[in-house]
């Protein structure tokens, strides 16, 4: 229990001052509002929802700097979000108007923004994966965490109103001491259907594949709770000549606790399915299709009174990711992922899906 209360506490650091938008300048000065600049670069699904979050934020916490994107149909995309959203033509010109930037790019670019926002002495939040080449990631992991970066990577789990739940029955001892955690994804097709305008990169095998885009978030989140992943043994099935991954397998380590993780295209017919179950001496929690926190009783699998379907929730964990990532702009601590969280995920991903 000690090892779980350790790692939870993870989450929670930062997390009174996040409900405080404002960061304060001394002792009876009182609060300093400062409106952080965001600007993103790629206007994919990833953009556009965090960019529609920014627009609908508190003005005097964020605001939307501009977009910038190369590819033709998300630039003309931009103005039917907004017509304020400024396009730049360049990521330099956005990286310019910005205090903080939004990496949502494809993958195998992810790097090259990193650094070029760093020069620039910029805040920046990267989608995952981190990169998709572990020696390239590594590399620059350490200038950035030598340069002193305010690097974060988009994990909402870190904001994630069903993790809260679980880490408060966790912290009861509801679970007693951890003894593993299965991790179960399926899916009717990949991509999903919201995500097949990028087919292209999303279904390939250099950058895609539902273990990075989706198993990671779940990586992420046991190593949050019980500390660094060790991949221990598993494979990744690719039956479609140039597509990404149909099945996988593995089993891995947080900290001392075991992992079994599987998934599989094809075997539902729901989107999106997916469930995180941790069991221990006293019990079982699970977090269900994204946003379902639920403890096994007598009676079965049972929740907190209303709970939310993903797409209700997610705004509301956007928002609180913008809040965090204003934070971390000033300077304060968050519980936003880390480049070094990032690295180990995409570490243990890589590991698997390359053999």
């Amino acid at each position: 229990m000690a090892r779980a209360l350790r790692q939870t506490s993870r989450f929670r650091r930062g997390d009174d001052a996040a409900q405080v938008r404002y960061g304060y300048a001394g002792i009876g000065t009182g609060p300093i509002r400062v409106t952080l600049k965001l600007g993103f670069i790629g206007f994919g699904i990833m953009g556009e929802r965090l960019a529609r979050a920014a627009l609908a934020h508190d003005p005097a916490v964020v605001v939307v700097s501009g977009v910038f994107d190369p590819n033709p149909t998300a630039a003309a995309r931009i103005k039917t979000v907004s017509p304020l959203i400024t396009a730049f033509s360049s990521a330099e010109a956005v990286i310019a108007a910005s205090d903080a930037l939004h990496i949502a790019s494809p993958p195998e670019s992810h790097i090259g923004y990193l650094r070029q926002c760093h020069r620039a002495g910029k805040t920046m939040l990267c989608e995952k994966p981190l990169a998709v080449d572990v020696l390239a990631a590594q590399a620059c992991v350490k200038d950035l965490v030598l340069g002193g970066a305010r690097a974060a990577i988009n994990f909402p789990f870190a904001s994630s109103l069903a993790v809260d739940q679980l880490i408060e029955w966790i912290g009861s001892g509801a679970v007693g001491e951890a003894q593993r955690i299965d991790i179960d994804l399926a899916y009717q097709a990949w991509p999903r259907s919201w995500q097949r305008d990028a087919a292209a990169w999303l279904d390939g095998p250099a950058e895609g594949g539902f273990t990075r885009e989706v198993a990671s978030h779940f990586l992420f989140l046991s190593r949050r709770f019980y500390g660094p992943l060790r991949f221990v043994t598993g494979e990744a099935t690719y039956p479609l000549a140039g597509k990404s991954e149909r099945t996988i397998r593995a089993d891995l380590m947080a900290g001392d606790v075991p992992i079994r993780l599987t998934g599989a295209v094809g075997t539902t017919e729901k989107d999106d399915h997916n469930t995180w179950t941790l069991t221990g001496t006293k019990g079982r929690v699970r977090l269900r299709d994204w946003s379902f926190a639920e403890r096994e009783t007598a009676n079965g699998w049972e929740g907190p009174p209303n709970p939310m379907a993903n797409e209700k929730a997610r705004p509301l964990v956007l928002a609180r990711q913008l809040d965090k990532l204003a934070a971390f702009a000033r300077g304060e601590p968050t519980t936003l992922a880390t480049a070094e969280d990032a690295l180990d995920v995409q570490i243990a991903v890589e590991t698997l899906l390359r053999g």
